[in-house]
């Protein structure tokens, strides 16, 4: 049976929620679900913007059938060719084989590599600007490459100023009932999941997202349409602001971020006693055992914190497993802007901090506080000196007044 949501009076979501999922892209943890989200503009032509995953398809077919009722389909606007969006395009255009497809010349070469149907004789391939008149509507529509595949674009409708930006504002986590980001509490519950979402799946290209930030700016919008998440009706300066500072890499809290790998407590230790000397200055802390703790959440952190702490022992002379990975993960998502603080453990030869000093080199902009903190086995009396110094040194290089 259909369930849709009514956007506007002639705009309606077919998507549908997967809580199913174990893992996003194979690599993301969703304990909360995740929604593949798919519109119908009901105008003199008929407009369906993207599809959905193969998971669901019953559900959309369901929901497409529903919506149209007997009218057909006359347009299909393809944003993204990632198969979490694309994989019922096949579908539509079996069963609705005069619908045009529109989308970038990139997006048609993709096609032809998912798909074996005459794609060319179905396609009307847009570019930058160009626009489509529906009846009432006129949409326009918007490259946004690398946002974050290649062949991205972002469509907005210019009579009730709704840009359908594809992956862009998105969030983990299924809607739950609802379809507006007003309609739940979205600061506490989503907010942490936009972050993880985007730092993860987009962190890389935040170039590529300020640049889609700046063609935004020349547009009246008054509601966001993504494909995953909520759609954003009111207050959208909330998530545009959250997304103005991410593609920036700046963070939105000051305070330290600890990310620990530790076998036998000793490396722990002295984390936490530095974390408990940060907040007797009054610093908020965040810590994470990188051990137990999925990398797509330590990376969601440290695009919100100022400063970042990495305490890890030395093992089989290199950097524990779960830190190299997680440091490797960071650099490869251009983390930059951050203040660096590195302890090392090792029982007979620390040389994991170095290694991780070497690989964060790599990153932009990152001060990495020139003192590491080399612990031989336990933590001593004059590494309880050295932690107090690197706490010092985080609480100067922190604004006074910007923590409660």
């Amino acid at each position: 049976m259909h369930c849709v949501k009514k956007i506007t009076d002639d705009l309606m979501w077919v998507g549908a929620n997967d809580r199913r999922l174990a893992m996003f892209e194979g690599v993301y943890s969703v304990p909360g679900g995740v929604s593949y989200n798919s519109y119908v503009l009901l105008d003199e032509k008929t407009v369906l913007f993207d599809t959905v995953d193969k998971a669901v398809r019953q559900r959309f077919v369901e929901n497409i059938t529903h919506v149209l009722e007997n009218r057909t389909l006359d347009y299909l606007v393809v944003q993204h060719m990632e198969p979490d969006h694309s994989d019922t395009i096949q579908y539509i255009a079996d069963t609705y084989p005069d619908a045009k497809i529109v989308c970038s010349a990139k997006t048609l070469a993709m096609i032809k590599q998912f798909y074996d149907f005459d794609a060319d004789s179905r396609v009307l391939v847009v570019k930058e600007n160009d626009t489509l008149d529906t009846g009432k509507h006129t949409l326009q529509f918007i490259m946004a490459p690398m946002v974050h595949w290649p062949e991205v674009m972002v469509t907005y409708d210019r009579a009730n100023k709704t840009l359908f930006s594809a992956d862009a504002f998105g969030s983990f986590g299924a809607l739950n009932g609802a379809i507006f980001a007003d309609e739940v509490d979205y600061n506490k519950d989503y907010m942490d999941e936009a972050r993880r979402y985007y730092a993860n799946i987009v962190g890389k290209y935040g170039a590529q997202s300020a640049e889609l930030l700046k063609k935004m700016s020349s547009l009246d919008v008054k509601m966001l349409c993504p494909l995953h998440g909520f759609v954003w009706r009111k207050n959208l300066t909330d998530i545009i602001s959250k997304y103005a500072l991410w593609s920036a890499y700046e963070p939105e809290d000051h305070g330290v971020m600890i990310a620990y790998a530790s076998v036998y407590g000793n490396t722990e230790n002295a984390a936490e006693i530095l974390a408990s000397r940060l907040r007797e200055k009054g610093i908020k802390t965040q810590m994470f055992d990188v051990s137990v703790t999925a990398a797509s959440e330590i990376i969601s952190a440290a695009f919100r914190w100022s400063h970042l702490v990495f305490a890890s022992t030395t093992y089989n002379a290199g950097i524990f497993v779960t830190m190299e990975a997680l440091i490797s993960d960071l650099v490869s998502h251009n983390i930059q802007n951050r203040t660096v603080g590195i302890i090392e453990n090792g029982s007979w030869a620390a040389t994991s901090g170095g290694q991780i000093r070497e690989r964060l080199a790599k990153c932009k902009n990152l001060n990495i506080l020139d003192k590491i903190i080399n612990i031989k086995s336990g933590v001593k009396a004059e590494q309880l000196l050295e932690i107090d110094v690197m706490a010092d040194t985080i609480a100067a290089t922190i604004k006074q007044g910007e923590n409660p």
